[in-house]
C-alpha cells in the first residue's frame, strides 16, 4: 500500500507520474533506452525539454522577456549564484530574513557582496510572522531585494508580494510554485529547487527577465552564469535529465488537472480544513500568526510534546509518513503540496482526532 507521505522535500510526486515513469524506464519513446541514457543533445531529448519548457511558460503565463533556465544545484546553490549573477561585489542588496532559508541566503550574500541591508528580521516573533508591507526597510538603488515567499521550516507564508519599484524582486519560490497562479512581471528573478511541487531533487528552475542577464561578474564560474546556460539552452554542461523529465510529466499532470487556478482552489482547500481542525483542538496547536499560515508546510505541536515521538510512530503504522518536524524546531508538520491528495488531508485528520481521543 501506498502511504501519504507529508515529507516537506523531496516530497512525494503524484501517483500517475510516477506511474508513467515506470512504464518508460526502460524504453522511452521506443527508443529501446531510458531517457537517462540517451544524448541531451539529441533531437528526442531536445523536443521534450522544449515541450516541457512551453508547459511550464504555459502554466504560470511567463512574458516572453524572461528566460526559464534548468539548472542543477537545487535551491541552495542559488544562495550564492543570484548575487554572483545580478550584483557587483561593492553593490547593495535587500534581504528579507523571515526564517531558516531566507536566513541562509543572508548568509551567502554576506559572503559575496559588501553592502548587505536586512530590511527586515523577524527572528524576535521566533519566525512566526512575515513584516508588514510598510516595515520593509528597502535601500534606494539596490541591486535587489530577495525574499523567501514561504518558508518549509516554519510554515510561514508572505500573504503579499513585496513592491520593489525599479528594484528586482528576486523570489525564493521553492516550495509555492505550481501551487497558485502568480504574476511573473512583478519577479526580476524567481527561482524553485525541483523537489516540492515540481519534481525529483537535482533540479533547479530559474525563470530570470532577460535585461538582468547582463549583470554577471566577469569572474563568475561559467557553469553559473545566467547568461550562459541562456545562451545555450540550459545545455551549458549536462543537465539532470531524468529530473528534468520527470517535471515534464508534472506539468502535463498540473495541467490536465485545471492549470494554477485549480490548484489554487485545491490547496487551499486542503489547508483549511487541517487548520480548522488544528484550532478547533485544544490537543494541537499551529505557532504561526493566521495571517501568514503557508499553505503547503503545516507545522503543529502537541499539548504534551513527550507524546511527540508516540504521534509519529502511530501515525507511520496508519500509513502516515514523515510528519516529524524539522530537527531546528521539533514538533510536527505536514507538507501538503500539489501531489498530496484531499483523502491524505483529511486521513490526517481522522487520526489526529483519534489520537487525541485516546491520549488527550
Amino acid at each position: 500500500m501506498r502511504a501519504y507521505n507529508f515529507a516537506a522535500g523531496p516530497a512525494t510526486l503524484p501517483l500517475e507520474v510516477l506511474e508513467q515513469a515506470r512504464e518508460e524506464l526502460t524504453d522511452w519513446q521506443h527508443l529501446g533506452a531510458s531517457v537517462m541514457e540517451i544524448s541531451h543533445r539529441g533531437k528526442p531529448f531536445l523536443a521534450m525539454a522544449r515541450e516541457t519548457e512551453s508547459d511550464l511558460r504555459e502554466l504560470l503565463a511567463v512574458p516572453a522577456n524572461y528566460r526559464v533556465l534548468f539548472m542543477q544545484g537545487g535551491g541552495a546553490a542559488q544562495f550564492s549564484v543570484v548575487p554572483l549573477n545580478l550584483a557587483a561585489a561593492d553593490a547593495t542588496v535587500d534581504q528579507v530574513v523571515t526564517g531558516h532559508w531566507s536566513k541562509r541566503a543572508l548568509d551567502e550574500a554576506r559572503r559575496l557582496v559588501r553592502h548587505v541591508n536586512v530590511a527586515a528580521d523577524e527572528s524576535a516573533s521566533n519566525f512566526t510572522t512575515v513584516p508588514a508591507p510598510a516595515a520593509l526597510r528597502l535601500s534606494a538603488g539596490a541591486a535587489y531585494v530577495h525574499y523567501c515567499p514561504n518558508e518549509t521550516i516554519g510554515g510561514v507564508e508572505f500573504p503579499y508580494v513585496p513592491a520593489t519599484g525599479a528594484v528586482p524582486l528576486v523570489a525564493d519560490m521553492s516550495s509555492t510554485i505550481l501551487s497558485r497562479p502568480i504574476e511573473v512581471a512583478q519577479f526580476g528573478l524567481i527561482y524553485a529547487g525541483a523537489q516540492k511541487n515540481i519534481g525529483p531533487s537535482g533540479l533547479v528552475v530559474v525563470i530570470v527577465r532577460e535585461d538582468l542577464l547582463e549583470r554577471a561578474r566577469a569572474d563568475i564560474p561559467a557553469v553559473w552564469s545566467y547568461r550562459n546556460i541562456a545562451a545555450e539552452g540550459s545545455m551549458f554542461n549536462t543537465p539532470p535529465t531524468f529530473s528534468w523529465y520527470l517535471a515534464g510529466l508534472v506539468f502535463k499532470w498540473v495541467k490536465a488537472r485545471g492549470g494554477l487556478s485549480a490548484m489554487a482552489e485545491r490547496n487551499a482547500a486542503k489547508a483549511g480544513r487541517l487548520y480548522a481542525a488544528i484550532d478547533a483542538s485544544g490537543f494541537y496547536a499551529n505557532p504561526v500568526a493566521r495571517a501568514c499560515r503557508s499553505w503547503m508546510n503545516v507545522p503543529f505541536t502537541l499539548r504534551d510534546a513527550s507524546l511527540e515521538g508516540a504521534f509519529a510512530a502511530e501515525a507511520r503504522a496508519a500509513g502516515l509518513i514523515n510528519l516529524e518536524g524539522h530537527r531546528s524546531v521539533g514538533g510536527m508538520r505536514a507538507s501538503i503540496y500539489n501531489a498530496m491528495p484531499p483523502e491524505g488531508v483529511d486521513a490526517l485528520i481522522a487520526f489526529m482526532q483519534d489520537f487525541e481521543r485516546r491520549k488527550g
